[in-house]
């Protein structure tokens, strides 16, 4: 007959063990007020993905269905999703009027994947340009035209823009029409 206490080290040892984040980082909980599928609020303070560029909230993609659909509502629930399901702990890597940039990464199984590029290899976000129009990050433009090329996520729906061209036009004068 096993004794008790073996079988609680048997049932509880094979359990993982809920670590706290590697210094320098904070844990991204359900909770946070989304703004958009790459950036949130927190006690005060706005985070960003760094290198990431979710689709705008208020354009519209039409759906297999024809319906049409808010492209940046997508974008933020994938991420809703990917913070309540994988636990992401970030770090801050840039910080710019008031937004701080992190980087996260969250854990599935025994890997740890990097947010952003979950988001982009998914399909539900796309690489941030600079002023110059070349990625932040150049490894999430080479993940966003996998995306493309796969059909993934948004990529799937026709009339998808890449939030670049409309923050372009906006910042051109062209203005946008979602």
């Amino acid at each position: 007959m096993k004794s008790p206490a073996l079988l609680l080290a048997l049932t509880f040892g094979s359990m993982p063990v809920m670590a706290a984040p590697p210094e320098g980082y904070f844990e991204l909980k359900p909770g946070v007020t989304l703004d958009s599928g790459d950036s949130w609020q927190d006690n005060g303070r706005r985070f960003r993905l760094f290198g990431a560029q979710a689709c705008l909230r208020g354009t519209a993609y039409t759906d297999k269905s024809a319906a049409r659909r808010d492209c940046g509502e997508a974008s933020l629930a994938v991420l809703a999703a990917y913070i309540a399901d994988t636990h992401p702990v970030c770090a801050q890597v840039a910080r710019s009027a008031g937004t701080v940039f992190v980087s996260c990464y969250a854990t599935i199984g025994t890997d740890r994947l990097d947010l952003a590029n979950l988001m982009i290899s998914s399909g539900f976000a796309f690489a941030s340009l600079d002023g110059r129009g070349l990625p932040h990050h150049p490894p999430y433009a080479v993940m966003e035209q996998a995306a493309r090329q796969k059909k993934v996520g948004l990529w799937q729906f026709d009339d998808v823009q890449h939030p670049a061209i409309l923050l372009g036009q906006n910042a051109t004068g062209g203005g946008t029409s979602p």
